[in-house]
């Protein structure tokens, strides 16, 4: 299966995917064909020496979604009942509660994991590299995502409960690490996005020396 990807230059795609959680549609299945699509341009993301030990779960079963999503609602209401951090709007705490209470209606998630286990002593940049080998093919699958008219929504929320999750989907905790989750869907309210709003540039780099 082939898809007509929306009409959006590389600037423009880059500049209107952001992250869908009240537009996703709960009600339109996701063809299994067009999410393999989006994960076979995400494989040719860029990785710590090309190891590509990269691993994904799509979930579509409806007992399974509503399994992983007792404990993200469990795990969103107690980082919510802590207090967001304070940059948080009330508009993305609304659109947090709200993938909530509807995680388990989304058409499919995406778990992104990592073969190994790291070290809690664990050397920065090791972690970065650990970690950074699997997030440009997220984003990679969230650009081919929209670019399909579809919107994604990524979230480590679940991960407090890692273990849990890892037993209901028979992962083996000891050996692969869950490294985040996507919400997958068609979207609401038209196909357009208005470009996601950003601090000024000169607020957020600095050259040759650090200033901010």
């Amino acid at each position: 299966m082939t898809t007509a990807p929306v009409t959006l230059d590389i600037d423009g795609l880059l500049t209107r995917t952001p992250t869908v959680r009240r537009r996703l549609d709960l009600t339109r299945p996701v063809p299994r064909p067009l999410i393999e699509e989006c994960l076979r341009l995400a494989l040719h993301a860029p990785n710590g020496a090309n190891r590509q030990n990269w691993r994904f779960l799509v979930i579509d079963d409806p007992a399974t979604k509503a399994g992983i999503a007792r404990y993200y609602k469990a795990a969103s209401d107690a980082y919510l009942a802590a207090g967001p951090p304070a940059a948080m709007s009330e508009r993305a705490v609304a659109g947090v509660r709200y993938l909530a209470d509807h995680l388990h209606e989304v058409p499919a998630l995406v778990l992104a994991a990592t073969r190994g286990r790291l070290p809690r002593d664990a050397p920065l940049a090791q972690q970065s590299g650990f970690f950074g080998s699997v997030y440009p093919a997220l984003w990679s699958f969230m650009l081919a995502a929209r670019s399909r008219e579809l919107g994604a929504a990524l979230t480590t929320v679940h991960l407090a409960h890692e273990r849990e999750v890892a037993e209901l989907l028979g992962i083996p905790a000891d050996e692969v690490t869950q490294v985040a989750l996507l919400a997958v869907g068609y979207t609401t309210g038209g196909p357009g996005f208005r470009p996601t709003p950003r601090q000024p540039l000169d607020e957020v780099v600095s050259w040759n020396r650090w200033e901010r």
